[in-house]
Parts: C-alpha cells; sequence; structure tokens
C-alpha cells in the first residue's frame, strides 16, 4: 500500500525524470482568470498557456494542484459526506505538454506511471476514446495491449473537451478503474455506467484543435497535453479500497474526529464524520491562501462550507467548538507537501474557532424553531418557503442548512416559495428609500442614473476640465438651481474629481463658470458605484441645471492622495515577499495625509519586519520607475500578472497598475487591479514612512504610513525632538543612547544610596519628613515611637520596625512614608504588649486618616496605604488616638 503522500511524490519524480518541470500548486484564488471562484482543475494555472496569452517557461510541466468545487456550476456540496467521491477541496496530479509532445507519448507515461510504477493490473483498467479519434484508439491497443473491448469509443461530450464556446479544444481518453464483480455497475457507456465498479482515475485532454465563432474548428499549430488525476480516486485504488474516504488522508482525519467526539464513524454518524474530515481541508487550505469568512464572494462560499461542517460536528453531539481542534491532524497529514498549512495555522484555528462559536448560537435557535415547524411533516413533506425564509431572515437560519438538515429526515424546502418571499423583501427595501431624510436620497442616485447614465471620469489623465451640470441635489431631494450660501451636491456629465472609493478619498477643489458661479468642491463620493457626486459649498453667483462649469481639482492634494494610494500597492508587494503568499489585502484607507493598510496575518509585525518592508518600499520609490496603467479584459489583466483579490467584481475592462522595477520573471514588481489614481512613477511618492502597526481583527493587521513632504516632516520632528533632547543632557544626538542609559545607570545608583541614606537615618532615630516628631513619649503608659518620612520605599517600613521593636524592648512603633502624594503606613507591636493592643487596629486608624481603607497584617506587624500623603501627621496622631482610646 502506498500513503497519499508517497503517491503525490511518485507522480511529480516520475515526471520530472522524463523532462517535465514540476510546478508548485498555485493558489485557490485563481490569479489568471477572475470568472472563477476558485481554481477547479489542474490546468487552470496554465489556461494562459494554452490559449497563447502566455509563453510557457518550460514545454513540459507536471503538478499536484490544489482544487476546490464549492461555488458555481462547479458546487459539490451538497453531495459530500453522502458519497464515495464527492469533495469539495481535492488534488489534482497532471502533466502538461505545451506544443511537445501528443497523444502518443501522453498514452505511453500513463500506462508506464499506472502499469509499470504503481503496478495496477492491466486487466483492471479500461479506457474511454472519442468515437471519431481513431488514432488514440490505435495507440492504446499497440502501447497498451488493449482488447477492443476495452476501448470504448465514446460520442458524447464527455470524451471532448473545450475551454469555451471558442478556444482550445479536443478529444479526451479516459482511463477507468474495475473495482470488481462484486460492486455494482457497468464500463463507460452500457446501462450500467452509473454504477460505482468503473472508476475513472484519469483524464488525458488531446488539444488538438480551436475552436472558432460559428462553429469551425482548425487544427492547432503545436497540439498539447492537459491530464489530470484525482489523487483522492488513486489513492483509493493503491490502498485496496473502494470509497475515497477510506484512503489514508481521510482515514487519519476521521479518527481524530472520532477520538474529539467520542462517536464512532459508523451508522449515521459516518456521514457527518466525512463532512468534517472533507470540509476541514477545503476551509484550511482556503484560509491559508488568503480567503476569509465574509458575507459576499469566495468568503461567502468559505463560510458555508465552515458552517455546513459545523452543523454536523453538532449533529455529533460536541459540546464546544470542534473543527479548530482538528487542524493539527491536517497538518501532519498534508504539511509536508502544503507548508503554507503551518505557516497559516494560528490563523487558521482562530477563525474556525470564532466561527464556530458564532454559529454554535444560531444553530441551536435555527434548528428548534425548524424542528417546531416541521412537527406535523413526515417523508416526501415539504417545508413552506414562507417558514423557511422567515428562519433565514428574522433568525439568521441559512437556507441551505435547512435544506441540509431536512435531508436526512426525506423533507424537502419549498425553493420557489423562497424565493419569491425573499424578492417581495428586496422590492419593499426598495420602496422603503421613498421614505424621508437620508433614505429618501438613496432613491434620487437611482433615479438620476436611471436618467443620466454614469458619470464620465476623465481625473486619470486631467486635473481639470469642463462639465454641464445634470443634477442638483439638496437635502435629499432634486432641485432645479441653487445660489450663493447653499451647500448642495452638484453631478455633471463627466468630472476629473475622484469619487470616494476602493479606499480612496474622494477629491476636493473648486467649481465655477463664466456666469460668476464661486464654489468650493469639499469632497466627492460615489453612489451606486457609477456616479461622482461633487459636494460643494456656493461662495457666489449661482447655478441651474444645464448650466458648463470649470471643474478644477485641488492638485497638491490628489499628489498627496496618489502618493499613498501608490505606497500602498507598493506595500501589499513588500507585505507578500516578507511575510508570505497568504497576505492579502483586506482593506484599505487613503488620505492626502496618510495611508492605511489591512492585510491578512496571523501575528504582529516584528520590528525586523516593519524594517524590511519599509526599507523594500523606499527602494523601489529611490527606482523612479514610471507607473504603468493599461485598460485590459480581466483574462488579460490576470495574463499580465495582475492581482485578482477574492470578493472582487470585474466589468469587461479594468484598469492594471504596474509599478515598480521588472524582475527576472519579466513582471513588475506591483501588478494589480485598481480603479485609483496613482503616480507617474514611483519617485513622486518621495519617502516611506510606517507609522504604526496593530490588530484590527482576527487574523487582519493593519499598517498606517505617511509619505512624502508629510513623512519628511514627520522624520523632522523627530529630529528636532532628538537634538531637544540631546541639548538637556549636554550631549549630541548621536551620543543620547549611551549618555541616557550612562544616566540611567547613575539614577539607580544615586537612588539606591538615598534609600540607604534614609534608611540608616530612619534607624537612627533621624526625622526626615519635618512632621511629627521622632521622639519617643508615652502614651497610655507605653513608650511609643513615631516618624513621617518623605521618599522613603515602603519596603523598608518594615526592617525599620524590627529595628524598633529591638531598641524600644517594651513599646510600640509606627512610620509613614509619603512618596508622590500617597502615604504607607506601619505599625509594630512588641510581643509582651499584643493582649493590649493589635498592629492591625493601630494601622487602620491611620489608613483612615490617609483617607484609604483596610490595612492588615498580625497583632505584631500590619501595614496598609492611603491617598492622602499630606494627612501623614494625622494618621500618626490617629494611631495615638487609638492607643489611648
Amino acid at each position: 500500500m502506498s500513503s497519499t503522500n508517497e503517491i503525490r511524490r511518485s507522480f511529480l519524480d516520475y515526471f520530472g525524470k522524463a523532462g517535465h518541470t514540476v510546478t508548485p500548486s498555485a493558489p485557490l484564488v485563481p490569479y489568471n482568470d477572475p470568472t472563477l471562484m476558485f481554481v477547479n482543475a489542474g490546468m487552470v494555472p496554465f489556461k494562459n498557456v494554452f490559449t497563447g496569452l502566455e509563453t510557457a517557461a518550460s514545454p513540459r510541466a507536471a503538478s499536484a494542484q490544489k482544487c476546490v468545487r464549492a461555488g458555481g456550476k462547479h458546487n459539490d456540496l451538497d453531495n459530500v459526506g453522502y458519497t464515495a467521491r464527492h469533495h469539495t477541496f481535492f488534488e489534482m496530479l497532471g502533466n502538461f505538454s505545451f506544443g511537445d509532445y501528443f497523444k502518443e507519448q501522453a498514452i505511453e507515461h500513463a500506462w508506464t506511471l499506472l502499469t509499470r510504477e504503481w503496478g495496477l493490473p492491466k486487466d483492471r483498467l479500461t479506457v474511454t476514446v472519442f468515437h471519431t479519434d481513431d488514432e488514440a484508439a490505435g495507440l492504446w491497443k499497440r502501447i497498451a495491449g488493449l482488447p477492443d473491448e476495452r476501448i470504448i469509443r465514446i460520442a458524447s461530450s464527455d470524451n471532448f473537451w473545450s475551454m469555451g464556446d471558442t478556444g482550445p479544444c479536443g478529444p479526451c481518453s479516459e482511463i477507468f478503474y474495475d473495482h470488481g464483480d462484486h460492486i455494482f455497475g457497468g464500463p463507460p457507456g452500457s446501462p450500467d455506467e452509473d454504477g460505482d465498479r468503473f472508476v475513472e482515475i484519469w483524464n488525458l485532454v488531446f488539444m488538438q484543435y480551436e475552436q472558432q465563432p460559428g462553429g469551425k474548428r482548425i487544427d492547432l499549430p503545436k497540439p498539447s497535453i492537459d491530464t489530470g488525476m484525482g489523487i483522492e480516486r488513486i489513492a483509493a485504488v493503491l490502498q485496496g479500497v473502494h470509497d475515497n474516504y477510506d484512503s489514508d488522508t481521510f482515514k487519519a482525519l476521521i479518527a481524530a474526529s472520532e477520538q474529539l467526539t467520542g462517536v464512532a464513524a459508523k451508522g449515521d454518524s459516518a456521514a457527518s464524520h466525512r463532512v468534517i474530515a472533507d470540509h476541514l481541508r477545503s476551509t484550511s487550505f482556503l484560509m491559508a491562501d488568503g480567503v476569509l469568512p465574509s458575507n459576499e464572494g469566495r468568503g461567502y462560499v468559505l463560510r458555508r462550507i465552515m458552517r455546513r461542517a459545523m452543523r454536523h460536528a453538532h449533529l455529533l453531539g460536541a459540546s464546544e467548538p470542534l473543527m479548530h481542534r482538528l487542524v493539527p491532524a491536517l497538518i501532519a497529514e498534508m504539511g509536508s507537501a502544503y507548508p503554507e498549512l503551518a505557516r497559516g495555522q494560528a490563523l487558521i484555528e482562530e477563525v474556525l474557532e470564532r466561527e464556530e462559536t458564532q454559529f454554535r448560537r444560531t444553530l441551536d435557535k435555527g434548528l428548534r424553531l425548524l424542528d417546531e415547524a416541521t412537527s406535523g411533516l413526515g417523508e416526501g413533506g415539504e417545508l413552506d418557503g414562507e417558514v423557511a425564509f422567515r428562519l433565514y431572515d428574522t433568525y439568521g437560519f441559512p437556507y441551505d442548512l435547512t435544506e441540509d438538515a431536512l435531508r436526512n429526515r426525506g423533507i424537502g424546502v419549498d425553493k420557489a416559495g423562497f424565493d419569491a418571499a425573499m424578492a417581495r423583501q428586496k422590492a419593499a427595501a426598495r420602496a422603503a428609500w421613498k421614505g424621508s431624510g437620508e433614505a429618501a436620497s438613496g432613491e434620487v442616485w437611482f433615479d438620476i442614473a436611471e436618467r443620466e447614465g454614469a458619470t464620465e471620469f476623465t481625473g486619470y489623465t486631467a486635473t481639470s476640465g469642463e462639465g454641464r451640470v445634470v443634477a442638483i441635489v439638496k437635502g435629499g431631494v432634486e432641485v432645479a438651481s441653487a445660489s450663493a450660501g447653499d451647500e448642495v451636491i452638484i453631478l455633471t456629465n463627466q468630472t476629473p474629481f475622484y469619487g470616494e472609493s476602493g479606499g480612496q478619498t474622494g477629491d476636493a477643489g473648486t467649481m465655477a463658470s463664466l456666469a460668476g458661479l464661486k464654489a468650493t468642491v469639499t469632497d466627492t463620493a460615489k453612489p451606486l458605484g457609477r456616479l461622482h457626486a461633487h459636494h460643494v459649498r456656493i461662495d457666489a453667483g449661482s447655478v441651474a441645471v444645464g448650466d458648463s462649469v470649470q471643474l478644477d481639482v485641488d492638485v497638491a492634494r490628489r499628489d498627496r492622495i496618489r502618493a499613498n494610494h501608490s505606497a500602498t500597492h507598493l506595500v501589499h508587494a513588500a507585505l507578500r515577499n516578507r511575510l508570505g503568499g497568504h497576505v492579502t489585502q483586506k482593506g484599505s484607507m487613503v488620505a492626502e495625509d496618510r495611508l492605511r493598510f489591512d492585510f491578512s496575518h496571523p501575528v504582529a509585525l516584528t520590528p525586523e519586519d516593519i524594517a524590511a518592508i519599509e526599507a523594500e518600499v523606499n527602494a523601489e520609490i529611490r527606482a523612479n520607475v514610471t507607473v504603468s496603467t493599461r485598460l485590459m479584459t480581466p483574462e488579460d489583466a490576470v495574463a499580465a500578472g495582475a492581482l485578482a483579490l477574492f470578493g472582487e467584481k470585474y466589468g469587461d475592462e479594468v484598469r492594471v497598475l504596474a509599478m515598480g522595477r521588472v524582475g527576472k520573471d519579466g513582471r513588475s514588481y506591483s501588478v494589480e487591479l485598481c480603479g485609483g489614481t496613482h503616480v507617474r512613477a514611483t519617485g513622486d511618492i518621495g519617502i516611506f514612512r510606517i507609522v504604526s502597526e496593530s490588530a484590527v481583527a482576527s487574523g487582519v493587521r493593519r499598517i498606517e504610513a505617511l509619505t512624502g513632504e508629510v513623512a519628511r516632516q514627520w522624520l523632522v520632528a523627530r529630529e528636532e525632538a532628538l537634538k531637544a533632547a540631546a541639548g538637556v543632557i549636554r550631549s549630541t544626538p548621536e551620543e543620547v543612547p549611551s549618555r541616557l542609559a550612562a544616566l540611567m545607570d547613575e539614577r539607580k545608583r544615586l537612588e539606591k544610596e538615598l534609600a540607604e541614606a534614609k534608611k540608616a537615618l530612619a534607624l537612627s532615630g533621624g526625622n526626615r519628613g519635618g512632621g511629627a516628631a521622632s521622639a519617643d513619649e508615652t502614651i497610655a503608659g507605653v513608650t511609643f515611637s513615631g516618624q513621617v518620612l518623605e521618599g522613603l520605599d515602603p519596603k523598608e517600613l518594615r526592617p525599620l520596625l524590627d529595628a524598633a521593636k529591638r531598641r524600644l524592648g517594651s513599646g510600640v512603633a509606627a512610620v509613614i512614608a509619603v512618596n508622590d502624594g500617597k502615604a504607607s503606613i506601619a505599625a509594630a507591636v512588641t510581643d509582651d504588649l499584643t493582649g493590649r493592643f493589635s498592629a492591625v487596629d493601630l494601622v487602620r486608624a491611620g489608613v483612615e486618616a490617609l483617607g484609604g481603607k483596610g490595612g492588615g497584617g498580625r497583632p505584631d506587624m500590619a501595614q496598609g496605604g492611603g491617598p492622602n500623603g499630606d494627612k501623614a501627621d494625622e494618621a500618626l496622631a490617629a494611631v495615638k488616638a487609638a492607643m489611648a482610646a
């Protein structure tokens, strides 16, 4: 039997020896295809090579690629746990040829690896070919020696692969393993092909055509190979089991789940353990690649997967959050192949625990309500869609969990009714905008946008220009005109003013007209994401809808803003270089005087991290490379190396910002999709200085930084403060650290000497405080010694009292130490007098006079304190009064 780790290593070693470049797995968030939610096949990272947008670094490649299918059209989520081979996360082993070898070598490699290297019995293997692919059929017969009945011709699209409606395409050849006649099912193409006996283990795609518009296919000049083999399926075969969940990796994860829950993976509980094991993998790997749970996009899908696993943990009776405690077991199984799991362990565990803690509250309430709502339904029944919507809308219980929770009971959910209720809610929400105040303004933007269309933004290339006023909004409603003294929102058909979005603050400036308008633009917003709304204070003249106005951006302010924005791109790249590819942007704020950048990372940055990141950004600034801006399709943008961040929505055209020096891979230091305004060259940023680093949420850190003149002024202020400090201690700025260290040492020495002197003076009976007299006196026939001492360490009170008791032989002593306005008091009674006086009672009398409470100790020695050091004399008098009472 071979372990999954050994299988992965063996596959890559085989193809590495066969001249393939072994390529690490790409992240699960596709860098080259923003139309995909997650990487769902091994060829995705090579998509641009196959389409000709990129040139392959090597003509042959092999990889073990992480894949997730849990959202969009490739969604296996609902089947996971209930079948033998459905997973949300899986690994795709693949070998690729980019115009190098073709069918013959691909088939030779597959047959050699399966039968010679891995020793699979030849009589258990069956292949399919596209029904017209005589070449592939002949090669299988010659190379593998397979009889005609085990080379099955398939006429359907199952054996013809295409990337889309146009582009590279070609026939497939799938390899099936026969698990034996004790399992129901027939070979592919037979009436019983949906059974589990014959399982596809490898798909060889022969990319030999290009599909053109209109349906015509032409031969590709360089036919290519793309293969995919699910490691979970081949592991089951090589380990002699039929079910993927019986292979070693899943067995280890399920065993860990059994141990923590105390429930065996048998009967109805088996599916729950499987769900947990599968979803542990997908959620952990997604977070290791920078995805965090949220209410939209990839983060929403991640949260759905998490919650499904957490519900099954609940079904198993887990009383405490479970998922985060399973992460070490996952790392033990897969961490050597995927070190990003270990790097992200702290973040993964923290997020899982937090999410499960929160979800348990929702789950407990939702399941109770669901039980009540379905109490009268039996198998085959259907939950009313309105009830399902109420569970979702009022109690936060997701629809998919309602569906999953009822599945085992054979109860369905009225999806159409749920969707209808959701549609009514959305309509009601829009209608509510027609109320008053802030809510009313929302409806105004819809009206303007529908009437005028989007504002044309000209500010990428200009900071001034003309515009025609298309709307004026005052108090949340449209007006025809405005005049001096009014504060209104003005929209023009085009503008150089940037509207606040993407973390970048809106532009400010002026608006004027030949008719005498003079106005100050205090801010620019971007309602609905497509209107640029100028917040205007009219200083003189008037303006009306239809007027032409001159728009001038405050260029100095814009320059500071765009310097800060460009710096966020550089710091993003520097963070990824220093900390790892798991770092992704989680938010930003770009203002004229500072920048803020939030990013995913589980721990605080060290001083060394901060220094290295700062130095790297400043190096790119000093290089003064021109910033490249291009408008591209999303596909072309990611082909150029642009970061496609999760949760982002891309239109037909995006702006690609490339800045910094070009690396050995031919790509600029930073390449991102961004709609903001930026510097012309990195040198325009001036300098970059990080001023703080902190946590803002679980697994999310924040950097605050300054650039340009603001950063210079900050540094000058620090230098002036250093010079002032140097003057005070009569040193040079360079000598300040050593001089301060010497002064601190001298201070400690003097303080020690002073304390010793005070102690010696007190022991000799001297009075340091000038307060109550230190001479012995007789009270109630007993000798009393009392002292008030300034600056004495309270720790020295007891040694002083011990000395006083020895000197008195028989008597009572009290000492009060005054420091920084506060006072500490201690009293001592010789052993022969503890029957008459208690040191505790005497101290409490003094403490009360000092404005404090309590005080404690033993009858012969007690101590306390109070905030009113100026009442020391009264406290000493209170002690004597207590003795005399």
